[in-house]
C-alpha cells in the first residue's frame, strides 16, 4: 500500500550552524525539512554531528546561526521555559540509555509526561496502561526496569516518548544497546506506532537496517548533510 504524501512540515532547519566554545563546529549550515507522518533516520560517523542536530531539534541546545522551527515555532524566540513547555507538548524523545527512574514502575515511567503536564494521577496512568499495552507490555505495568530486558526497557521509553501524542518523536540510537534481533523489533513497533498515530520520526542510528523503516535516510558528515 502507498504511504500518503507527506504534509505540512513540522521539523525545519535553515542554515544552521553549530559552534561549540573549544571551537569545534559540529553543524555546517544544515537545511532540513521533515513532514507530518515521515520518518526519516540521520547516519553518519562518530563525531558527525548527529546527536548535536537532535539537541537543537529538541531545544536543549541552540544553534550558533540559523533558525530551528519545530510545528511551525521558531525555538530562538521562545525562552528556557517556553522550550521545556514545547518538548513536553510536541517532542517525544527515545534515548540509546532508556533514562528511566529505577525507583518507579513501568507505569509510573510512562505516565510521567502527562504527570509533569498536569493531568491526574488516574487519568495518566490510564493513558500510560493504554499505551504500554499497544506496546506489547500489558504483564509488566508493575515491574521496575531492573526486573525487565533491554527491549522492554526501551518499549516503556518508547510508551513514556508517545503517550502525550506528540507530532514529534526523536530517537537517538534507539537500538544501540540492543541485539539485532530485539533491535528490529524495536523498528518495526516505530513502523506501527507511526501508522496508528500518525507520529513524525527522526532518529539518529547506526543501524544498517533501518533503512527498511523510514522514508528517508540522510547522511551527515562533517556537520553536512550529504544528498543520498
Amino acid at each position: 500500500m502507498d504511504r500518503p504524501a507527506p504534509s505540512r512540515t513540522v521539523v525545519e532547519l535553515d542554515g544552521v550552524t553549530k559552534q561549540f566554545d573549544n571551537s569545534v563546529t559540529a553543524l555546517r549550515g544544515v537545511d532540513l525539512r521533515v513532514s507530518a507522518g515521515e520518518r526519516v533516520a540521520i547516519m553518519g560517523p562518530s563525531g558527525s554531528g548527529k546527536s548535536t542536530l537532535l539537541n537543537l531539534v529538541c531545544g536543549l541546545d541552540e544553534p550558533t546561526s540559523g533558525v530551528v522551527k519545530v510545528d511551525g515555532v521558531s525555538l530562538s524566540l521562545l525562552d528556557d521555559d517556553s522550550r521545556t513547555r514545547l518538548r513536553r507538548e510536541k517532542i517525544g524523545m527515545v534515548f540509546q540509555t532508556f533514562n528511566l527512574l529505577s525507583m518507579l514502575t513501568a507505569l509510573e515511567n510512562a505516565s510521567l509526561p502527562l504527570r509533569l503536564q498536569g493531568v491526574g494521577k488516574n487519568e495518566a496512568e490510564r493513558r500510560a496502561q493504554d499505551m504500554l499495552e499497544r506496546v506489547g507490555l500489558s504483564t509488566r505495568l508493575a515491574h521496575t526496569p531492573d526486573e525487565l530486558s533491554g527491549g522492554e526497557r526501551q518499549r516503556i521509553a518508547i510508551a513514556r516518548a508517545l503517550v502525550f501524542e506528540p507530532p514529534v518523536l526523536l530517537a537517538d540510537e534507539p537500538t544501540g544497546n540492543l541485539d539485532s534481533a530485539t533491535g528490529e523489533e524495536i523498528f518495526v513497533l516505530l513502523d506501527d506506532l507511526n501508522r496508528e498515530m500518525g507520529a513524525t520520526i527522526l532518529m539518529v542510528t547506526h543501524n544498517e537496517t533501518v533503512t527498511a523503516h523510514c522514508d528517508r535516510i540522510l547522511t551527515l558528515r562533517d556537520g553536512c548533510i550529504m544528498r543520498n
